[in-house]
């Protein structure tokens, strides 16, 4: 669950160091002569070298940091239709890959008949419908300043009162009858609110990253939604136990910051591999499960057996969306600092 597989602090110390005010170097601008001392229209060097050369390193240190992204990727030099071709090409290969390695037996219904698709469909609009909420109240709650009240809490207290919050806000929506509206969405909202409130620190990172980690977060569930839509039946259905096993380690290797001491270096280098990596593995094939799942339940609610409620299949699918989002954007901001 994105509550407690992910770390609200995990880049609070990266930003605290960028916080902090570079050291000034006195460096002459123009590299000119020493002024006379009786000149009376020349300030003196103490006074204006540390500004003037802060100035400079500011200037310089955009200036190359600007200069070597455009290098790197030759596609920003383009227009917009360049860019977006380029992605489309991306997504196509993604999509064409997943197929490929996961998809070789494909159903033997002769496709995806009309109830099950209009399910999905259901499920998949709840689930987009959820994630914007989320992403507009982290906004929201970020510019009110909640993001640094929430990094200045104690951890645990964060920690204990995002479970205490998700847990109840997400079992509630899903012991309501689904004939329930008024219930049903108020819950379903709070959720999506609570999630909201443990997520805005992520609006401390640039909007373009964050934008970059939500295309492949999008591409790579949608890859895995429609191998597991097209797949054979209840194909995947069996990854639920071993998932759950999966997911344990990932929730231990995302608590370890908190019990291992500093000094453990290797240790939690380690565990942040583990918890970056293999969280990306363990949710992409929860994406795979989930989907399964969801045309599971439409041909038991098709039979009689159970109810149909796109609302609760909608909170398993954002989960796994938060959990992928969240490594996607630490991977990209590690290897954007190492280019630097």
């Amino acid at each position: 669950m994105a509550f407690i597989l992910r770390r609200p602090f995990a880049f609070s110390g990266t930003l605290r160091q960028l916080s902090k005010p570079s050291q000034s170097v006195t460096v002459r601008a123009f590299h000119q002569a020493t002024p006379k001392p009786q000149s009376p229209n020349v300030f003196s060097q103490r006074t204006i070298a540390p500004s003037l050369s802060k100035s400079q390193h500011v200037f310089r240190a955009t200036f190359r940091r600007n200069y070597q992204q455009a290098a790197y990727n030759p596609v920003a030099q383009g227009d917009l239709r360049q860019r977006l071709l380029f992605g489309a090409g991306i997504f196509g290969a993604t999509l064409l890959g997943i197929n490929l390695i996961f998809n070789r037996e494909t159903r033997e219904d002769g496709g995806m008949p009309a109830y099950e698709r209009e399910y999905l469909n259901d499920t998949f609009m709840h689930t987009g419908l959820g994630v914007g909420i989320i992403g507009l109240a982290a906004r929201q709650l970020h510019v009110s300043g909640w993001s640094f009240r929430l990094m200045a809490a104690n951890p645990w207290l964060v920690l204990g009162l995002g479970l205490v919050g998700s847990i109840g806000t997400m079992y509630g929506c899903m012991a309501t009858d689904p004939n329930n509206y008024v219930q049903k969405y108020t819950l379903w909202g709070a959720f999506n609110v609570t999630q909201a409130m443990l997520l805005s620190p992520l609006m401390f990172f640039q909007p373009a990253l964050l934008a970059r980690a939500g295309l492949y977060t999008a591409g790579m569930m949608g890859s895995l939604a429609f191998v597991g839509a097209t797949a054979k039946q209840e194909k995947y259905l069996y990854l639920g136990g071993p998932l759950l096993a999966g997911v344990a380690i990932v929730a231990i290797s995302g608590l370890a910051p908190l019990v291992l001491p500093v000094t453990a270096a290797r240790t939690l280098a380690f565990t942040e591999n583990i918890w970056l990596y293999g969280g990306l593995a363990v949710f992409g094939g929860f994406t795979l499960y989930d989907v399964q799942k969801v045309l599971h339940h439409a041909r038991l609610a098709e039979q009689g057996v159970i109810r149909k409620d796109a609302v609760n299949e909608s909170i398993s699918l954002e989960l796994d969306f938060l959990n992928i989002f969240i490594r996607m954007v630490q991977i990209l901001s590690m290897s954007q600092n190492r280019r630097k």
